[in-house]
């Protein structure tokens, strides 16, 4: 029987007309209006998707979308923090502007990191560090056959794929968005990525 891991992104921090900023792991924001409804349309979403365990980063916007997908469910696992799944740090760039940004480190840099990745000048990531927390998240899931229940961030989560053996130039997850990677034996692979709620 195969394993199959939800990879979900929290919801916005953001709503319309709020100056929206680069928000990494230092920075604590709680779901927005938006983000909470689309919170519970993940809710709805999933809530004939029984999980085995489930699991988020500690900001409060990985733990408020996880806890209101496991409301909808009669009896849903305990959700767990794991640190690795925080966000990553931005550096000098952290909750400042896009622009602001932009103007920083450049646009070809900023789309190296949204298409291959690659982390731009001053960003605190360590990409093998959190490839490796990826693979042993596999390992320890492998053997726990059924669905889990797994929030995190855009930084985190895109280096999954990396993990999964399938990195892709549009790795980055919308808010409110998830991906499915599957254990099976020896193989792992991602049988959806960038998946929102109708």
């Amino acid at each position: 029987m195969e394993t199959r891991l939800f990879v979900v992104r929290h919801g916005n921090t953001f709503d319309k007309g709020d100056v929206v900023t680069r928000v990494g792991g230092r920075t604590d924001l709680a779901l927005s209006v938006s983000g909470r409804a689309q919170a519970e349309a993940l809710a709805r979403h999933f809530v004939a998707t029984p999980f085995a365990t489930a699991r988020s980063g500690p900001l409060k916007r990985t733990r408020e979308t996880a806890s209101a997908i496991l409301a909808a469910h009669a009896a849903p696992p305990d959700l767990t923090t794991d640190l690795f799944l925080r966000e990553i740090d931005y550096g000098p760039d952290e909750n400042r502007p896009e622009p602001d940004v932009i103007a920083r480190i450049g646009q070809p840099a900023l789309d190296a990191w949204e298409h291959s990745s690659v982390v731009p000048p001053g960003w605190r990531v360590d990409p093998d560090a959190l490839i490796g927390n990826w693979q042993e998240t596999f390992h320890e899931l492998r053997d726990q056959p059924g669905n889990h229940l797994i929030v995190t961030s855009n930084g985190i989560a895109r280096f999954a794929l990396n993990a999964a053996g399938a990195p892709r130039t549009d790795a980055k997850l919308a808010t409110a968005a998830w991906g499915v990677i599957v254990l099976e034996g020896s193989e792992v692979r991602v049988d959806a990525w960038n998946v929102r709620a109708a």
